[in-house]
C-alpha cells in the first residue's frame, strides 16, 4: 500500500472514530429526560442511570455560559463588599452597586438570612469578573434591583413585592379650589382627579363650587409594612355639599367593570364631562366676544377656562386622540373623537401629556396635557371645544343622555352594597371623632 494511500486511510479511520462518538454522545443526551430510572424492556427490571449523567455533563463544560447566577444566604457580618469580593468582582462594579444601593439603605446593614440574587460575567481575557444583575431584599415587603444594559448603563429601583391595603376616609371644607382643598387634605393627585372625574358629570367646578363647601372621599391606598405610601386605589364612596345640595355617589361593580351611581342607583357617567379641568374659572363663554388680541368682534366658538400654567387637563370623554400638534392659533392642541357625534378640542396647551398622540385610545378623565399659554393667547387658559355632528356648540347648556339605571338583580345587589358602605362610613366617621 502506498504512502498516500495509507495516510488516507487512517485519516477515514480518526474521522469514523470521531462521528461514532459524537453520534453517541448526542443519542443519550436527547434520549435523557431527567428520569432517573430507566426501563430495561426484555427484562423488565428498572436500573440506574447512572452512566448518562457525566457524559452529558462533560458535554456541557465544553460549553459554559460566560454567565453565572448565584443565590448567596447573608451571614452575619456580611456586607456588600465583603460578599462581592468572595466572587472576585472588579472593584469599580462593586463600588457601583454600593453607590446605587446607598440610595435605599446601608449597605452594611443587610438582613442576615435573606438571600442576594446577582449574576457575573466571567470574561476570559479579563483576571476579575463583571457584575451584571443584583437584587437584594431591604425589608420584608421591599427589595432593591440594581441592572447593567448591553450599553454598560446601570439603573436601580425599588420593588415592592407586598404591600397593604387601606380603606382611608379624608374630609375637608373648600375654602378656595377642591384641588387645593383636598391637597391639604393630604389626598394624593390621581385621587383628586378620579373624583373630579366622577363629579364632573354633575358639578361644575368653574361655577357651582362657593366657599364652604365640603367633600368627603373613602379610597383605598397601599403602604409597604413600614407605612410608606406606594400607590392610590379606588375611590368607594364620594360626597359633595355644593350650595346647599347633596350629591352621594358609590362604586358598584367588578373590578374591571365598575361605575359610580347615586342613591337611587343611577349612573352618574354621561358621554361627556361638564368641565375637562379642575381648580380654574370660566374666563370667556362661548358667544360673540371682542378679541383679546385682534381688537375687533368675532364669535367665540368655545369656552375658556383660565387656571395657573401646568394645571393637567383631563380627556371629557373616551375616544381617539385624531390631533395632537401645533394648530396655529390655538398653539398645542389636542382634539378628540369620541364616537360618531361628539367630538372635542382643547387648545393652548403648554405640552402634551406623555404618550399622547394621533390614533391613542383614551379614557374619559384621563390627563392629556397641561394648561398653557401657547398661540395667540394673553395668559394661561384652556380653549375647550365641543363639536356635536360637525357643529362647536355651548359645552355649557349641552343637555348630554343619562347614565344607565341599574334594575331587578344588580338592583338588589347594589342597595345591599350601598347599605354596607353607609355602615361602614358612619363607623368610620365615629371612630375618627372619638
Amino acid at each position: 500500500m502506498s504512502y498516500l494511500n495509507r495516510n488516507y486511510s487512517e485519516k477515514a479511520k480518526y474521522f469514523l472514530i470521531t462521528i461514532v462518538s459524537l453520534t453517541i454522545v448526542l443519542f443519550f443526551i436527547i434520549s435523557y429526560k431527567n428520569d432517573k430510572f430507566v426501563k430495561d424492556d426484555k427484562s423488565n427490571i428498572l436500573y440506574e442511570q447512572t452512566e448518562v449523567l457525566p457524559l452529558k455533563e462533560f458535554f456541557f463544560s465544553k460549553i459554559k455560559s460566560p454567565f453565572k447566577t448565584v443565590d448567596y444566604e447573608i451571614k452575619s457580618g456580611d456586607s456588600i463588599q465583603k460578599i462581592l469580593k468572595k466572587y472576585e468582582i472588579k472593584n469599580i462594579d462593586i463600588q457601583i452597586i454600593i453607590n446605587k444601593y446607598k440610595k435605599y439603605a446601608n449597605p452594611n446593614q443587610l438582613l442576615v438570612g435573606n438571600k442576594i440574587n446577582f449574576v457575573i460575567e466571567k470574561k476570559l481575557s479579563e483576571k476579575y469578573n463583571s457584575i451584571t444583575y443584583f437584587f437584594v431584599p431591604i425589608t420584608k415587603s421591599t427589595s432593591i434591583e440594581i441592572t447593567r444594559d448591553e450599553d454598560g448603563e446601570v439603573t436601580s429601583n425599588k420593588v415592592i413585592t407586598k404591600i397593604y391595603k387601606r380603606k382611608v376616609l379624608t374630609e375637608n371644607v373648600i375654602k378656595n379650589s377642591l384641588y387645593a382643598s383636598a391637597l391639604k387634605a393630604k389626598v394624593n393627585p390621581e385621587t383628586i382627579i378620579e373624583f373630579a372625574r366622577i363629579f364632573g358629570f354633575e358639578i361644575d367646578f368653574q361655577r357651582d363650587i362657593r366657599k364652604n363647601d365640603s367633600f368627603k372621599i373613602l379610597y383605598e391606598k397601599y403602604f409597604d409594612e413600614n407605612g410608606e405610601y406606594v400607590k392610590s386605589g379606588s375611590i368607594l364612596f364620594a360626597q359633595m355639599n355644593v350650595d346647599g345640595r347633596e350629591i352621594t355617589l358609590y362604586k358598584f361593580g367588578e373590578d374591571q367593570n365598575y361605575g359610580y351611581f347615586d342613591m337611587n342607583g343611577k349612573s352618574v357617567e354621561k358621554a361627556l364631562m361638564k368641565t375637562p379641568i379642575n381648580g380654574a374659572r370660566l374666563s370667556s363663554s362661548f358667544g360673540m366676544r371682542k378679541h383679546p388680541i385682534l381688537g375687533y368682534n368675532k364669535m367665540h366658538k368655545g369656552t375658556d377656562f383660565a387656571a395657573k400654567e401646568g394645571t393637567p387637563i383631563m380627556a371629557s370623554g373616551s375616544g381617539t386622540v385624531v390631533h395632537a400638534k401645533w394648530c396655529g392659533g390655538g398653539g398645542n392642541c389636542v382634539k378628540i373623537k369620541h364616537n360618531s357625534t361628539y367630538q372635542t378640542v382643547y387648545a393652548h396647551m403648554k405640552f402634551f401629556a406623555k404618550g399622547i398622540k394621533k390614533g391613542r385610545k383614551v379614557k374619559q378623565g384621563q390627563v392629556i396635557g397641561y394648561v398653557g399659554s401657547t398661540g395667540m393667547s394673553t395668559g394661561p387658559h384652556l380653549h375647550y371645544e365641543v363639536i356635536v355632528n360637525g357643529k362647536k356648540v355651548n359645552s355649557q347648556t349641552l343637555k348630554l343622555p343619562s347614565g344607565k339605571v341599574l334594575k331587578n338583580n344588580e338592583r338588589k345587589l347594589f342597595e345591599i352594597h350601598r347599605i354596607k358602605t353607609d355602615v361602614l362610613m358612619a363607623e368610620m366617621i365615629a371612630e375618627k371623632n372619638n
